[in-house]
């Protein structure tokens, strides 16, 4: 059984909220659930049509697909989104350079499958607080070479510079992962607009001090409001329980 809660909120700073996300704890397709972080980018609307529109089609595919395979699915329809939106782009001026992050995910049985493309992220908290998925960023590249500590990453000038995309090239590298998961076990899908604003041990407390997931999520978004709020925040609590 599984508890979720998913908010998303525009921050202090932004005039546009360009993150998206999808939650459901139906089935959708031949998937028994499914959970969408998207974190746009571009120009004036570009970014927030390039999260909506991403996780739309990725939905419509999935919604239609036979295939039984989790990361088949889920990758022929992040693909499709990278194709979709790259035609749009070229297709209209407006659009032009627009690219979407994307971290998605399904439980089976007992079994977390995840997709990531970009620097949204997925953790997931039993005794510790681990990030999952990698960032596919400038400054996620410097920090797996061991030229950049996470504190100095939070801080750095380009650590919004991504490296992957939805949108961003027509061949796109997406990378996924199997985490078996035990009861108790709590997972957070996020975009940097909390993990830019809170470092991974504030994360932590505070979603341990909190009862059920509509707090936790709260108290995240609040936490990053009052350390600044300097971008969109979306965050996805769901707890296996």
């Amino acid at each position: 059984m599984l508890k979720t809660f998913s908010i998303t909120d525009i921050g202090l700073k932004r005039k546009l909220n360009q993150d998206y996300v999808f939650s459901s704890e139906m089935q959708v397709g031949k998937l028994p659930n499914l959970f969408v972080v998207a974190d746009g980018m571009g120009g004036h609307k570009a970014g927030d049509y390039a999260s909506r529109e991403a996780t739309r089609i990725m939905i419509e595919y999935i919604e239609d697909c036979q295939e039984d395979n989790p990361i088949v699915v889920i990758r022929k329809a992040i693909e499709l989104a990278n194709s979709r939106l790259i035609h749009k782009a070229r297709e209209c001026e407006d659009y032009a350079g627009m690219g979407t992050t994307i971290v998605a995910a399904t439980i089976i049985e007992g079994c977390l499958f995840v997709a990531n493309v970009g620097d949204s992220r997925l953790y997931l908290l039993n005794e510790e607080l681990r990030q999952i998925t990698k960032d596919h960023s400038y400054v996620g590249e410097m920090v797996r070479m061991g030229s950049l500590d996470e504190e100095a990453a939070r801080f750095h000038p380009k650590k919004n510079v991504i490296t992957r995309a939805v949108g961003g090239g027509n061949e796109i590298q997406i990378d996924f992962f199997e985490i078996p998961l035990s009861p108790g076990d709590v997972i957070l899908m996020c975009t940097d607009g909390l993990t830019n604003m809170l470092d991974d041990s504030e994360i932590r407390l505070i979603i341990q001090k909190q009862r059920d997931v509509v707090e936790k999520a709260e108290a995240l978004v609040k936490a990053a409001n009052e350390n600044g709020g300097l971008d969109n925040i979306t965050v996805t609590i769901i707890e296996n329980v």
